[in-house]
C-alpha cells in the first residue's frame, strides 16, 4: 500500500456562510493532495498530458464527519490501498484537524485517456515504476 499526506491551511474564501469549509472544496483538497504526491514521487501531470495521456475523474465518494473551519491546518492524508491496474487508479482520502480529528473521508476513481482518441488507455509505465515497489504480489 501507498500513502502520503499534504497539509493545506483553510483560506476564508472556502468557508460558507456558517464559518465551515463549504462542500465542495474537499473535491479540490483531495486534487491539491494527488497533485502534490505524484510530485513528490516524480510523476507530473502536466508532463503526463504532454504525453498524450489525461486523467479525469470517473467517480468521487465524500463523507463529512465533522466540519473544517477558517485559518485550520488540514492535513490530508492520501491512500493507494490497491495497486493500481488496467485504465483505472483509486484514492482514498482522510482529512485530519491540527488535534488529529478525522473530519472528512472520500475517493476518486481517475481513469487514464488517450487524448486523441478519447478512449481509456493503460496506465504509463512511469506510474507503475514508481508505485508497483510498494505492493507485494
Amino acid at each position: 500500500m501507498f500513502e502520503s499526506e499534504v497539509q493545506i491551511r483553510v483560506r476564508y474564501a472556502e468557508t460558507d456562510q456558517m464559518g465551515y469549509v463549504y462542500y465542495g472544496n474537499y473535491a479540490a483538497y483531495y486534487e491539491v493532495a494527488r497533485t502534490e504526491v505524484f510530485r513528490r514521487l516524480g510523476i507530473h501531470y502536466k508532463e503526463m498530458e504532454a504525453t498524450g495521456t489525461m486523467m479525469p475523474v470517473l467517480e468521487l465518494k465524500c463523507k463529512y464527519i465533522r466540519p473544517a473551519k477558517y485559518d485550520d491546518l488540514l492535513t490530508i492524508k492520501l491512500f493507494l490501498k490497491h495497486k493500481p491496474h488496467g485504465s483505472r487508479i483509486k484514492f482514498e482520502y482522510e482529512v485530519y484537524s491540527e488535534e488529529q480529528t478525522l473530519l472528512n473521508v472520500g475517493e476518486t476513481t481517475m481513469v487514464f485517456v488517450d487524448m486523441k482518441s478519447g478512449r481509456p488507455t493503460a496506465i504509463p509505465a512511469l506510474i507503475h515504476q514508481k508505485l508497483d515497489g510498494y505492493y507485494s504480489e
